[in-house]
């Protein structure tokens, strides 16, 4: 004789109460509140539809269950191996793709691309320290910050243009890695996470109050970017020949924003290659077996001060990189550009791409950058759609859009 495992039907209905009266508290205050200057109104419509939405669901799965999985501990992870796509193919394709855009996009969508390009670049930097090295490190935004300040206040004081302060900008960011990950070599986990939090808040605090260097609140200009000496503005302002009159061609405000996402597909794709080579080499090898057991790596010889300011320093590196070209795209940066939802944006763009995936962090940005684009329309909602569809990715795939393939070795005669 079986015996059901679905619960009473009391049970279930009194979960689903519970569940609705849940939502309609986390709904009400959002959707059914509506400020109207200094009074408010109120319209729980929408709540009461969310909450019914989810009452349902709560029932019908309570009800009927989920799907049984099947039990993969009786499978040998070698056996029954579907081929998948390299990722190189991949890549591939996404570049090609990426290459074509600016050509027959429009320049709305330009830009958009050329913000998600600039997270693609955060990503990558962070998914070195977090993905790779195993560090939690939620204050990454003060490297951007450095890099976008480093483009504006090298120009204004140094004289430095957009491909000088490239390398000025990512050895200074880089330095500013290496002095964050000395005092924090003893510190792990909640603990790490607290002190860079801090470090990315002193930095937003001291561009916004030293007023004399950085400008303060009020911010500072940057320049236009520049190829060859040749200026992509109506007139030249910094000594060169206007691109539109070099060519003989009319003015556009579309040409500047085309040569940024062009540069930035370059480098794009230069450090995924540079971060694809270094996860296979010794160094790579260290940030990994780093996060895995530091105690283990440290027993075996491994230099852990090393290896984490390596981390600390390429992230930054590249993070500072992302900031000089952001600072070009806006051609302005003031503190407010830099605040900790940044930091929990490039950390969500490293988490639900998957730790350690190159791929994955790709994919991940391009969509966080396009998805509230494509839900303007539903302006008052877009941060609770977001929200929603961010705890669903953490039910059904935990371990990011694309998880990280690891090499696996067979012995001769198995397998």
């Amino acid at each position: 004789m079986t015996v059901s495992s679905r619960p009473p039907l009391v049970l279930i209905l009194k979960d689903s109460l519970i569940a609705g009266a849940i939502s309609l508290v986390i709904f009400g205050p959002i959707c059914g509140i509506i400020l109207d200057g200094y009074t408010f109104n109120t319209d729980f419509k929408i709540p009461l539809i969310l909450t019914s939405i989810v009452t349902a669901g709560r029932f019908f799965f309570s009800f009927f269950g989920l799907p049984k999985l099947p039990d993969l501990s009786r499978i040998h992870p070698l056996a029954n191996r579907k081929p998948t796509v390299p990722d190189k193919i991949f890549l591939g394709i996404v570049f090609a793709v990426f290459l074509i855009f600016p050509f027959v996009g429009s320049k709305y969508w330009l830009t958009v691309m050329i913000l998600a390009l600039i997270y693609v670049l955060l990503g990558l930097g962070l998914n070195i320290v977090v993905g790779l090295a195993g560090l939690l490190d939620l204050g990454f935004v003060a490297f951007y910050a450095v890099g976008a300040y480093g483009y504006a206040l090298g120009y204004q004081y140094l004289g430095l243009g957009f491909w000088g302060s490239l390398p000025f900008s990512a050895l200074i960011a880089a330095t500013f890695g290496a002095i964050l990950g000395f005092p924090v070599l003893r510190m792990h986990g909640d603990y790490l996470a607290i002190v860079t939090l801090g470090f990315g808040e002193i930095i937003r605090i001291v561009l916004n109050n030293w007023l004399e260097f950085t400008g303060g609140p009020n911010g500072v200009g940057a320049p236009l970017p520049t190829l060859f000496g040749l200026e992509f503005s109506r007139r030249a302002k910094q000594g060169g020949t206007p691109f539109h009159e070099y060519f003989n061609i009319g003015y556009s405000s579309t040409y500047k924003y085309i040569f940024i996402y062009l540069a930035l597909l370059f480098f794009v794709v230069v450090i995924i290659t540079a971060v694809s080579r270094l996860k296979k080499m010794p160094l790579g090898r260290a940030w990994e077996a780093l996060r895995e057991d530091e105690v283990a790596c440290r027993s075996l010889g491994l230099n852990h001060v090393a290896t984490k300011l390596s981390a600390f320093s390429m992230g930054a590196m590249i993070g500072g990189i992302g900031g000089v070209f952001f600072a070009a795209y806006q051609g302005f940066v003031n503190p407010s550009s830099f605040t900790f939802f940044e930091s929990a944006l490039i950390l969500a763009v490293v988490v639900l791409g998957g730790l350690g995936s190159t791929v994955g962090v790709v994919t991940a940005a391009v969509i966080l950058t396009i998805l509230p684009e494509a839900l303007r329309d539903f302006a008052g909602f877009r941060v609770l759609i977001f929200g929603i569809l961010m705890v669903l990715m953490m039910i059904w795939r935990p371990k990011g859009l694309i998880k990280v393939k690891r090499p696996v070795f067979l012995q001769k005669g198995k397998g």
